[in-house]
């Protein structure tokens, strides 16, 4: 088939490599000018870097370098994906600097209308990031504010502490994109402050100061720690009679991670408890952060929110709920992503959605009521790249007839229920459908688990208490091509060369 995939991110990167390898003719569309989706320098803001350690955030069969620092900065993860491109050859299928404007089913497939021209493809893969467009809410006295000097900006298009020199910066929002633009900004704003409509707990990276959080979070048992929708192996027994023991666990994580960071005097301790992370972002903590809040340099308005915005004095302000003002020459909102498909006619988008806005995405892949097209990178996780590559090869195997696919209702329940659980499970933080955190690993086995390619048993014990290693998945892309008899796996599109 000729399969067009639009974004050249993570996902977009790895599905277009395991299709060109199966024999499929691909092209990539992406609107900026590199590669790297989320990692873009078009849209990396100061202080951005890796949540997951670098040996986690990997493909199966391409590393990241070893001389690489434990959390990559945003310029070194986009580097890496550039790398990837093209020793995996996919550079060769790269259309940068071509926004897709619309796509648009045609008697065969999909007709591609681009900013280079028109295209047509037998299957579109949606792959444009799950966190492609800021949210940035509409405030009330916006124009009263901008015309005092003030700028509101979303996180990604701040991309150097410079540019606010000496200019008082207000942050919202207190995921970890917020305290990393604080961080990143505090020597060089006249002043710095985050207004946090509600304090979340944040993981260390390094709990009680010497344990990497990878051991805890980023293994099998970590994960177990969480109770997800079906309950299987040592899951039985941490939520059946060993539930108080998991619930300690966890919840000791709170009162270290209070004390290491000393979030008692600062005011900073979050409602709840430490289980209750999973019902958020799950977020690490920012090297610095609590130590700037301590000196004085970053100012923390918890339990806060922006109620509109105004002139005072000749300047540009904010004002809060409590009606007290802050002086704001910038106004930085970390406030998430809208996962979108603007390119997609509104009949198409209206039959991917429940209604709520919820993607209906079979193993967050498959629309139950569109054809010819599937999402990649659609299961955010701690782990994309390998997410993102196991649910590439299952679209490999979908489009040669290799999966045994329930009926179309019955995928359909099945996408219901799934968004039912995460909706309870995560408090609706799940990104419409489209993140899977804290179940990453129970997403890569029930991908593997439709195409019987699943790693061996030995593997995946060994996952239990060592962080994940991407390599452990290298095996399944060749076994993949092997039963689909592809002759040649390193076979480039003649046409896109």
């Amino acid at each position: 088939m000729r399969i067009g995939i639009v974004g050249a991110g993570v996902a977009g990167l790895v599905t277009a490599k395991v299709l060109t390898e199966v024999g499929h003719d691909v092209v990539v569309y992406d609107r900026t000018p590199d590669v790297g989706g989320v990692w873009s320098a078009t849209r990396r803001y100061p202080g951005l870097c890796t949540q997951s350690p670098r040996d986690t955030y990997a493909f199966s069969d391409f590393p990241m370098p070893r001389d690489l620092p434990e959390w990559p900065s945003g310029e070194q993860v986009q580097a890496y994906l550039a790398a990837y491109a093209a020793h995996t050859g996919v550079e060769e299928l790269l259309r940068l600097g071509t926004e897709v404007i619309s796509a648009v089913p045609g008697d065969v497939g999909w007709v591609l209308t681009t900013s280079a021209g028109t295209d047509t493809v037998d299957h579109l893969v949606v792959a444009n990031g799950v966190f492609c467009e800021p949210s940035v809410p509409a405030f009330p006295g916006v124009e009263e504010y901008t015309a005092a000097g003030g700028r509101v900006l979303p996180a990604t298009e701040l991309h150097d502490a410079e540019s606010v020199r000496d200019r008082h910066v207000v942050v919202l929002g207190y995921g970890k994109t917020a305290c990393d633009v604080a961080v990143a900004v505090g020597p060089t704003a006249a002043s710095t402050t985050v207004v946090a409509r509600q304090l979340v707990w944040k993981v260390p990276r390094w709990v009680g100061g010497f344990l990497n959080f990878k051991h805890l979070l980023l293994t099998r048992l970590g994960e177990s720690l969480f109770r997800y929708r079906y309950l299987r192996g040592i899951e039985t027994f941490l939520h059946g009679p060993a539930n108080g023991l998991r619930s300690r666990i966890l919840d000791s994580l709170g009162p270290v991670s209070s004390r290491q960071f000393g979030l008692r005097e600062l005011d900073l301790v979050p409602r709840g408890c430490f289980e209750d992370i999973v019902r958020g972002a799950i977020g690490l903590t920012t090297d610095g952060f609590y130590d700037a809040v301590r000196a004085g340099e970053i100012g923390v308005r918890r339990d806060r929110t922006i109620t509109r915005l105004l002139e005072k004095d000749g300047a540009p302000h904010v004002e809060l709920d409590d009606g007290s003002v802050l002086r704001a020459d910038v106004l930085v909102c970390a406030t998430g992503f809208r996962q979108g498909v603007p390119f997609l006619p509104d009949d198409v988008v209206a039959r991917l959605h429940d209604e709520r806005g919820n993607f209906l995405l079979y193993r967050q892949i498959l629309p139950t009521d569109v054809e010819d097209l599937t999402f990649a990178g659609y299961n955010s996780s701690f782990f994309s790249p390998l997410n993102a590559e196991m649910a590439a090869a299952w679209i490999a195997a979908h489009l040669a007839g290799e999966v045994d696919l329930p009926s179309p209702a019955a995928r359909r329940l099945a996408v219901d229920e799934q968004i039912a659980f995460m909706d309870s499970a995560t408090d609706g933080h799940h990104a419409h459908g489209t993140k899977i955190i804290p179940f990453s690993l129970h997403n890569v086995d029930e991908v593997l688990g439709d195409l019987d390619l699943d790693i061996s048993r030995g593997a995946r014990f060994k996952q239990y208490l060592n962080p994940v290693d991407p390599s452990a998945y290298a095996g399944v892309a060749p076994r993949l091509r092997e039963r689909l008899g592809s002759p040649d796996p390193h076979r480039r599109s003649v046409a896109q060369a």
